[in-house]
């Protein structure tokens, strides 16, 4: 794991211990707990782009995990899902716009030479590294799919 992100991350529990702020600090602990259980199971330290890998994909569970409490009414677990999804996404960087979004995905598909679907992965390959945490990956590929088969 980076040590600037490791450190951010633990200084921010720190502080959050300090003022007794217990909801971001659950928030936190969950963070450092799903890297650390990555760092135990490969037996690796993680770098920026791993960690940002873990926090994307914990936001994307925290808004699934959204849309199906407001689907069941149960506005109390809608809250503490929306508490930690903003904690995670204060570590993510910040996100990108639609049309920066879109002048990545016609500048990888015009790199990539892609021409039909059978190329998407080629294209995805190349945004990946570049969007990672700034953009919902599952609305990229949307887009690129429109892209390809236009």
């Amino acid at each position: 794991m980076s040590e600037a992100l490791k450190a951010r991350i633990t200084e921010e529990m720190k502080v959050s211990m300090k003022a007794g702020d217990k909801p971001r600090l659950g928030a936190i602990r969950l963070i450092l707990a799903g890297v650390k259980q990555r760092e135990v199971d490969e037996r690796i330290s993680l770098n920026d782009e791993q960690v940002l890998s873990i926090l994307d994909k914990m936001s994307k569970q925290r808004r699934e995990s959204i849309g199906l409490f407001q689907a069941a009414k149960r506005m109390d677990l809608v809250e503490q899902e929306e508490l930690e999804l903003a904690v995670i996404q204060s570590f993510l960087p910040q996100s990108l716009s639609e049309e920066e979004i879109f002048g990545l995905i016609q500048s990888a598909v015009a790199e990539s030479g892609a021409s039909s679907m059978r190329d998407m992965s080629k294209v995805m390959a190349l945004l990946r590294p570049k969007l990672q945490g700034r953009a919902d990956m599952t609305s990229v590929s949307a887009k690129i799919k429109d892209q390809l088969t236009a």
